[in-house]
């Protein structure tokens, strides 16, 4: 619960309902986020489609999906009164550079380049990028060879030999993206 004001918003039912009306279109919701104060609220709602992650372009969220979802999900929000007081809604998909945070994530995107940064040090670094080959009982590994010039010379000496792969726990995970490949 976070308090605003006197406004006390239930970000778990706001989240509820974005499940609801996901679910009711073939949607998931990726992340919820609420910003700001005052006139400056700003409610974030990232979608994606179930399977999106094949690598087929067309197959992810589209702008009238993220249209049709703000339309209902924001006519519940203010019948039911979940958000107190004015703010406005954005609706999107969660970009080619997505965040990913749950487990769940990371084993649909075996196979994905991106980036991590531990919380703690791995082989003295906190910074990887690589393709992820595999999520396995809590722990990720990166493949690290495939890195950019740039994330190879961050990495140093933990390891970008050919081939050379990185075990990182998941709870070590402090922050992972997923790197476009174009």
């Amino acid at each position: 619960m976070q308090v605003i004001g006197c406004m006390a918003l239930d970000l778990d039912r706001v989240r509820e309902i974005a499940e609801r009306v996901a679910t009711s279109s073939g949607l998931e919701v990726v992340d919820v986020e609420f910003r700001g104060s005052g006139s400056a609220r700003m409610l974030r709602v990232f979608l994606d489609k179930p399977g999106a992650a094949g690598g087929d372009p067309l197959a992810g969220v589209t702008h009238g999906d993220c249209a049709n979802f703000s339309r209902e999900f924001g006519t519940i929000l203010d019948v039911e009164d979940a958000m107190p007081g004015s703010y406005t809604l954005e609706v999107s998909s969660p970009g080619l550079d997505r965040k990913l945070t749950r487990r769940a994530e990371f084993e649909r995107f075996v196979g994905s380049r991106m980036k991590v940064t531990t919380r703690n040090p791995v082989n003295n670094n906190r910074h990887f990028e690589g393709r992820l080959e595999s999520f396995h009982e809590g722990r990720l590994t990166l493949d690290v060879s495939v890195a950019s010039k740039k994330s190879r010379k961050k990495m140093g000496a933990a390891g970008v030999e050919e081939g050379e792969k990185i075990g990182i726990e998941f709870a070590n995970v402090e922050k992972a993206n997923l790197v476009p490949e174009i």
